[in-house]
């Protein structure tokens, strides 16, 4: 009876390890089926606001205090993240009626491509227009990105070798957020779609600014750095949404190693892969992330039984990591990879994700927008969903 028992622990103790050891390699649970919820709800929000196609704002952005969808216009910064998703949803389904969906909204922010007013033209751009060259070949698009780039490089100061974030005021002379190393994305697109290095440059400088002034010892970040145009000089060091200007707010967290883990994409500079390692070991190892690993709003904010999640900073920081593990050894990219999937499997939750037909059509629940300026706080957000689509889809592909 005792060797049977011994048997049975010995059993038990070998699919324990082969599970373990496997983990790396499996899918977050249930991936088809929660690419179907992903559909359904999607299908259920457009059919909700497809009559406002043709109106100024047409572009679902959250929840409005009054249970209402909210929609916003072309300009806002969030303008491509719908389309975007849009654009996932047909890369994971190859179900053409998302491809159509996708072209619409798509070339619906034709006329941003030569907007200079904000740095965010990289995000409306690049995750539309650039998420439709994934799916195939077009000289027209090719030639938004590359004029969008040309605008967005209107904003780079040389002498300081940083690109603008908000324009000037009162309170900034010349303000650069972390957001902003996301933007580079297009920049690099730009010149391979061009062979013109200037883009490159530009958001080469850009990111060793940001890697140099943004981030404290410990690779946390902080939100608003304010320039000196003209000598580069750091004038202040400060906070926008996040708790206090010397805490590490969660979604800039993550923009960062999104940030960095793409300029190595693009580079190949082992030095991007180190730091976006080291952001992601801070997130990772943090004593205040929770034990679901879906961040509070910010990793220094007190801690109590209302303190807001941000699934935003989670479903940005997961896509990230699927990436980054393209780039790393077996042993490395098993850490990484398995920190990715325990994100996603609790973003595909009933604590996070909706269920069918709740949450007006958005896919997650639980993200915070500016919770300093009681703007968005614990509703959906479209970037939450782009970038858990995103995740879905790179961990489909990550080989």
């Amino acid at each position: 009876m005792k060797n049977i028992l011994k048997s049975i622990a010995l059993l038990s103790c070998i699919l324990l390890f082969q599970s373990y050891n496997n983990s790396d390699r499996q899918p977050p649970k249930s991936n088809n089926k929660v690419v179907n919820a992903c559909a359904e709800q999607y299908t259920f929000l457009s059919k909700s606001i497809y009559d406002k196609l043709n109106t100024k704002r047409m572009m679902p952005r959250s929840i409005k205090k009054n249970g209402e969808t909210g929609l916003t216009g072309i300009y806002d910064w969030t303008s491509g993240f719908y389309p975007g998703s849009l654009w996932y949803l047909n890369l994971l389904t190859n179900d053409s009626k998302w491809e159509s969906l996708a072209t619409e909204y798509t070339e619906r922010l034709d006329s941003v491509q030569h907007w200079r007013e904000n740095h965010d033209i990289g995000f409306m751009i690049e995750c539309s227009y650039g998420n439709a060259l994934k799916k195939s070949p077009s000289k027209a698009y090719d030639d938004v990105i590359v004029q969008t780039a040309k605008s967005l490089a209107t904003r780079f100061h040389p002498k300081a070798g940083i690109i603008q974030s908000w324009n000037a005021s009162k309170k900034w002379n010349c303000p650069v957020i972390v957001d902003n190393m996301m933007n580079l994305e297009l920049l690099f697109h730009a010149t391979k779609i061009s062979g013109d290095s200037t883009f490159y440059n530009i958001a080469v400088s850009h990111a060793n600014a940001t890697m140099k002034n943004h981030f404290r010892d410990d690779y946390s970040s902080y939100h608003v750095l304010n320039y000196n145009t003209e000598t580069g000089e750091v004038l202040a060091k400060k906070t926008h949404q996040g708790y206090a200007d010397d805490s590490s707010w969660a979604r800039g967290q993550a923009w960062g190693l999104y940030g960095f883990t793409m300029c190595y994409r693009a580079t190949k500079d082992p030095k991007y892969l180190e730091q976006a390692l080291h952001i992601a070991d801070y997130i990772k190892n943090h004593p205040n992330l929770p034990k679901d690993n879906i961040p509070y709003w910010d990793y220094n904010a007190p801690v109590n039984s209302d303190t807001p999640r941000d699934a935003s900073a989670a479903a940005i920081t997961a896509s990230a990591l699927y990436e980054l593990c393209t780039f790393l050894d077996k042993k490395e990219r098993k850490t990484y990879k398995s920190f990715a999937n325990s994100i996603i499997n609790s973003l595909s939750s009933p604590d996070y994700f909706a269920e069918s037909q709740t949450n007006n059509g958005f896919l997650l629940k639980h993200s915070v927008g500016s919770l300093p300026h009681n703007s968005e706080i614990d509703v959906p957000l479209n970037y939450a969903d782009y970038y858990f689509l995103e995740a879905l889809y790179r961990n489909k592909t990550l080989k």
